[in-house]
This record gives structure tokens, C-alpha cells and sequence, in this order.
């Protein structure tokens, strides 16, 4: 459940984490039990932050922790909760109601292909994995769970001892190896397994619409979806809004601003993977827009104009409807099954 906090709120959680823990806890190593499949379309599995290698032990423990309603204040909200594998890792709803029962006001992301990823919550709020953990779990909004607490829930639990002394030899349990352990787990959620994948590898072929829907898509849409990621990982205003009043500079609306405080990130967002877009309705931060037809919609006619939009899109993308549907049909060859059902029965 990604909701966003004061930046410096998350460098200080950070801070506690890489400094306040024991500096002679042992550092994770490869592990030869644990091997991450990557497709070749994907290119190279990047390098583990802060020396946090994927381990067997490390992944494993990290899948259980994403899974237990024990991380949140009540006992009642995992990660997944918000996070459905089904879903891509995304829920479905415009807004998610966490611990609070306030409504969320921006849309749960998808959590796929984040080991390439260098800036984490819809406006960059952290900028690694491990410091990110502490945003959803913490906040009020949404796992509400206070850290000290947490710690000894999990010292308490029958399982957790022995499986964090597993995953990290020194250290046992404590904020940081909790971190880890998440973030080892999210990287190693790897899609790239689609009809498209497939094509683009030579192991499969699209239909001849879903590749006039490619054609359209590399002619309109790749400068900000670029490669097989589907995006620049960038921040873009993409005219959801001409205004944007506020009372607080910490208000969600405003975007990357929150961070920067540079006017030109005014309603800019991280550009979102288009990777199985066809179930991780609805779209946009704030998921205002239900269907794949209301999105291309909007970037047809409904670009609102403002200082900060991204100069590709002050004419918008004109598309016929003929190809509006090649598009979708393309866009819907980007949806790997495999991934979706990875953790059915979760």
C-alpha cells in the first residue's frame, strides 16, 4: 500500500535504519540456492543496493513478511492487502482504505520489475527499495504499525527468530533486516513472460492487429514507456489538471513537486509501466480514469494545459478509433499470465 510521506520523514526512518543498527551485522551474500530468471528482452539483473543480495533465505523470508496482516497495527493489513499478485500487485481500487479506514488519495501501484527501478512512490518520495518499506508500514493511513512494537511482535512469533537469523547470520531481528528482507522479495518479482515478450524473443508471434497496436504504440507512446520496462522511470505532468492550488507543499496533488519544489514538477508523476496494464485498472495516480478507452480519451482530447506539462503533450495523441483499438489489443498482449498466478492462493 504505497501512500506517501514528508520526505524527510523517510530519510530520517532511513537514517535510523543504516545507522542505528549494528555496524558489524553481516552484509547478506549471494546465495547459489537462489538464481534470478530474467528474460533476455530485460537485459542484465542490476546490482543489489547496499550490498542487500537476493538469498534464498532472504527472498523467502520476504515473501512471508509481504504476506502477514502482523506488520500492521491491528494485525488485520499485509503488504498484499494492497498489493494482489493477481492484480499485478496493484488492488484494483481508485483508493485503498488502510488502517485509519481514511480513503487513500492516490492508487496503489504495481510492484513488478522494481530491481531497475531508481526512484520508488508515485513522486520519487524514496530512492531505494529498503528506505521505501517504511512508508506504507508506518503511516497512520495505512499499515499504521509503530516499528518498536513491530520488532517485538516479531521476536514473540514462533516462526521469525530462526527464519531472520537464517536470512542475516548477525542481527536478527530488527528494522533493517526487516527492510531487506521486504526488498529482497519485491526484486525478485520479475514479468516478462507476455505474448509480446514472446514475440519480441522469436518464441511466439501477435496477432496482425496487436502488431499494427505496436506500431501505433512505438509512433505515440514509447519516448515516456520506453523499452520492454515501458518506462523512463521519469516524472511527467500529463494533463490531468490545470490547476494546482494547494494549502500545504506536502499535499499529494502536487506530485514530484513535493519533493523538489521546483514549479515545473507541478503535477508530474513517475511514468508507470505499461507492463500487465489490462488488470491493474484503475489508471492514472489517482486511478480517475476506469478503462484503457477512457485513458486514450483523455490523451486525445482531454489534455489540460498548464506551465508544467510535458511539452510531447500539448497537442495530445490523435488516434482514430480503428486504431485506438489496435492500441488496447497491443496493450493487452503485455499481460503475463505466469506472473499473475505465481502466488495464486496467497
Amino acid at each position: 500500500m504505497f501512500q506517501f510521506r514528508k520526505n524527510i520523514t523517510l530519510f530520517l526512518l532511513a537514517l535510523l535504519v543504516f545507522t542505528g543498527c549494528n555496524t558489524k551485522d553481516k552484509l547478506a551474500e549471494p546465495s547459489d540456492e537462489f538464481r534470478v530468471e530474467v528474460p533476455t528482452n530485460l537485459g542484465p539483473f542490476p546490482e543489489s543496493e547496499r550490498g542487500n543480495f537476493l538469498t534464498k533465505e532472504g527472498v523467502e523470508l520476504g515473501e512471508k513478511l509481504f504476506f502477514d496482516p502482523l506488520l500492521s497495527k491491528d494485525n488485520n493489513i499485509s503488504c498484499a492487502t494492497c498489493h494482489k499478485p493477481e492484480l499485478a500487485f496493484s488492488d484494483g481500487l481508485k483508493g485503498s482504505i488502510g488502517a485509519s479506514g481514511k480513503t487513500l488519495e492516490r492508487h496503489t501501484p504495481t510492484i513488478m520489475n522494481l530491481a531497475w527501478h531508481d526512484g520508488f512512490f508515485w513522486d520519487g518520495g524514496a530512492n531505494t527499495l529498503e528506505s521505501q518499506a517504511f512508508g506504507p508500514i508506518t503511516h497512520e493511513d495505512e499499515m499504521g504499525q509503530d516499528l518498536g512494537q513491530l520488532m517485538e511482535e516479531l521476536k514473540a512469533d514462533s516462526l521469525y527468530p530462526q527464519l531472520f537469523e537464517n536470512a542475516f547470520e548477525e542481527g536478527g531481528i530488527n528494522s533493517k533486516n526487516l527492510s531487506w528482507a521486504l526488498s529482497q522479495f519485491q526484486r525478485s518479482l520479475i514479468t516478462g513472460n507476455s505474448p509480446y515478450d514472446k514475440y519480441i524473443r522469436g518464441e511466439g508471434n501477435l496477432s496482425s492487429l496487436e502488431k499494427q497496436g505496436l506500431q501505433i504504440y512505438q509512433e505515440n507512446c514509447s519516448s515516456c514507456h520506453v523499452g520492454d520496462q515501458f518506462s523512463d522511470f521519469g516524472y511527467h505532468n500529463n494533463g490531468l489538471d490545470e490547476k494546482f492550488d494547494y494549502t500545504s507543499e506536502e499535499e499529494p496533488k502536487l506530485g514530484r513537486y513535493r519533493i523538489t519544489f521546483d514549479s515545473l514538477d507541478l503535477g508530474a508523476y513517475k511514468t508507470p509501466t505499461l507492463r500487465n496494464i489490462a488488470v491493474t485498472a484503475p489508471y492514472m495516480h489517482d486511478g480517475r480514469f476506469a478503462t484503457l478507452e477512457e485513458v486514450l480519451n483523455h490523451y486525445n482530447h482531454g489534455i489540460k494545459d498548464s506551465p508544467s506539462l510535458a511539452p510531447k503533450l500539448k497537442d495530445g495523441i490523435q488516434l482514430t478509433a480503428d486504431e485506438k483499438t489496435a492500441l488496447i489489443a497491443f496493450l493487452k498482449s503485455l499481460t503475463d499470465e505466469e506472473f499473475l498466478s505465481r502466488y495464486e492462493g496467497k
